[in-house]
């Protein structure tokens, strides 16, 4: 990759990394559920009417707002505002490689290898370690919310595998108009009226820059330049720099909120980013039907890489 390319991915990571500190101090000011929903109505809004139609079918794009939108930027901010650390949470995000690599190998019919089973097994290790550490220390609600959104993040995978959207940030801007309404009704319902309205009523600037960063920085600018990385270049030259944004979510947490990081949660991200290395690197073995044209399977194992650095680009 071109210096300026280097740079422009290692600036994604970064700005992916400290958005878990700037959802950390946006749930001072909102209630989770809401905090999202405005995330993507803020995100949505104006970019809908300047991307154009969207270029996939409409059922991908509810799918993947359904999971990611709503499911995992649900379970994620309401772990977190149960008391997940956001340098944690960053770092217990990435276990979503393990699950796309599940999911991909009962609905894509590709089969992890040798390598990829090794770096799942040790990406679990390096969970477990973490739910020790945070069981002993922490709310082990919060964990295990993050780990469900963890869960809903590989489903979004794989409709986005399925979906291949030739356009990224077409695609990202339509999916972030399907979970608002979802996300407000379950605020409503489960935060309450008077919490929402209060919430609204007390917008401050800090507030509003929380909004800003995660809907225009983490969405837009994020999904739009990691898009145009991929475009430029093959996914496996691109999704090594996802491994950088628990590296960035930790060290600005250390930092901003002033979190401890344990040595049992060193161990941790040592095993845990080192399994999702092997796991999201490691090539898959593509079912290839019988039948199918030579050309066809020989295209499976290029294909297979937006399915990696998919995910990696929609945690944030």
């Amino acid at each position: 990759m071109r210096p300026v390319h280097t740079a422009l991915a290692v600036l994604v990571a970064a700005v992916w990394g400290f958005n878990f500190v700037v959802i950390e101090i946006g749930l001072d000011h909102f209630p989770p559920l809401l905090l999202s929903a405005l995330r993507f109505l803020v995100a949505a809004l104006p970019a809908v009417f300047f991307v154009g139609r969207p270029k996939v079918a409409w059922r991908w794009v509810l799918g993947v707002g359904l999971a990611l939108g709503v499911a995992k930027f649900g379970l994620l901010f309401t772990g977190m505002d149960a008391g997940m650390p956001a340098g944690l949470s960053s770092l217990v995000l990435q276990i979503q490689a393990v699950f796309t690599a599940v999911f991909a190998a009962v609905a894509l019919g590709e089969r992890p290898g040798r390598v990829r089973l090794l770096g799942m097994a040790v990406a679990l290790a390096g969970i477990g370690v973490a739910a020790v550490d945070e069981g002993a220390s922490g709310p082990v609600l919060g964990f295990t919310l993050v780990v469900g959104a963890a869960v809903c993040w590989g489903v979004s995978n794989v409709l986005t595998r399925k979906a291949s959207p030739p356009d990224a940030l077409n695609f990202m801007v339509w999916v972030c108009t399907v979970p608002v309404l979802p996300l407000l009704a379950l605020s409503l319902l489960l935060e309450g009226p008077d919490r929402d309205l209060a919430a609204l009523r007390a917008l401050d600037w800090s507030g509003a820059g929380v909004i800003a960063y995660v809907a225009w920085i983490s969405t837009v600018f994020g999904f739009g330049a990691w898009g145009y990385l991929l475009r430029r270049y093959p996914a496996t030259s691109v999704a090594p720099f996802s491994l950088l944004v628990p590296v960035f979510g930790m060290s600005s947490a250390a930092l901003v909120l002033g979190e401890g990081v344990s040595g049992l949660r060193w161990v941790a991200a040592l095993l845990l980013v080192g399994g999702v290395a092997l796991t999201s690197l490691a090539p898959a073995r593509p079912a290839v039907s019988a039948g199918s044209p030579p050309e066809a399977a020989a295209a499976s194992p290029g294909r297979s890489g937006p399915l990696r650095t998919s995910g990696a680009a929609s945690r944030r």
